[in-house]
């Protein structure tokens, strides 16, 4: 068995495609494919059927599935018991978060985090996508939902206050002409656009109608200072943006909460600790300012 092509093997079943297994690895589509024809050449069979949809699995890929995701889980915990005896505060810490919170909440802390432990690097991933701590794909994540269902060390901070923000233009020009469920105003979509989408009926505005689309937080925040439409996300936009102000006669409520995710193993690392317990802290300084105008009862 070739064990330097078995990531590869899992990231195209993951995956299904050999683009998204190279973007997985970090390598290439000719790099996958040639490591997906070492193990088919050494065991004489086909592991994968081409198809245009994709990649699929032949009856001997998924007999073998289960023996090199077993060979994976065991590598990685020796992996990890390894790290776990790392007594440094030197090497580096793979920290993963999403676009809304790392840009102007979390780089400030990272910022200071490199003052306070200059021998600690940061591998910085920014996504939407949860990756896998138990595949060691990161060793922290800090991530903005209701609940987490995976296997790791899930520590719940609070949860964020969202609320309707637009530019004081757009509100000017459109909010006196809007009906009274807000006919005439226009929300900022994420992903495709869907001009009456279900998540409307629970918005201020459920007559508005959700015009253009983008599933990066940032470009739909720098839309809405434009004053192209509302974006409901953190109060804490408002502090910092000062061309956004929330949407008159609504009040932010209190949605997903933020999670600080890592596995047990890594906790005992000295430089894994030291970035979670300094993040922790940080956020926790922050909850004011993320909380802001939440009515307490």
């Amino acid at each position: 068995m070739d064990w330097t092509s078995l990531p590869y093997f899992l990231a195209a079943v993951r995956t299904g495609t050999l683009r998204g297994a190279a973007e997985a690895t970090g390598s290439t589509h000719a790099t996958v494919n040639r490591h997906i024809e070492v193990l088919e050449n050494s065991y004489g069979v086909r592991l994968f059927r081409r198809t245009r949809r994709g990649l699929e699995l032949t009856s001997a890929g998924r007999d073998i599935l289960p023996v090199v995701e077993e060979a994976e889980r065991k590598v990685n915990e020796a992996k990890r018991r390894v790290q776990g005896l790392d007594k440094e505060e030197t090497g580096t810490v793979r920290f993963s978060t999403t676009g809304t919170l790392v840009y102007e909440i979390v780089s400030p802390i990272l910022g200071r985090f490199t003052k306070a432990y200059p021998d600690i690097d940061l591998d910085i991933r920014v996504s939407d996508r949860f990756e896998d701590i138990n595949r060691l794909q990161t060793d922290v994540s800090l991530r903005f939902a209701h609940d987490v269902q995976d296997d790791v060390i899930a520590r719940k901070l609070y949860p964020l206050a969202l609320v309707p923000m637009a530019s004081r233009s757009y509100l000017e020009k459109h909010l006196p002409l809007a009906g009274p469920n807000g006919e005439g105003l226009s929300w900022l979509g994420w992903d495709a656009i869907d001009r009456r989408p279900d998540w409307l009926a629970d918005t201020p505005f459920p007559g508005a109608e959700v015009r253009h689309a983008t599933t990066d937080p940032i470009l739909q925040l720098s839309l809405a200072r434009q004053g192209v439409g509302i974006v409901n996300s953190s109060v804490y936009f408002t502090t910092i943006y000062p061309e956004l102000v929330p949407v008159p006669g609504v009040e932010p409520v209190l949605d997903r909460n933020l999670w600080l995710l890592f596995h047990n193993e890594l906790r005992r690392t000295i430089r894994v600790r030291r970035f979670i317990d300094f993040l922790s802290k940080e956020l926790i300084d922050l909850k004011p300012l993320l909380q802001a105008g939440v009515r307490t009862a």
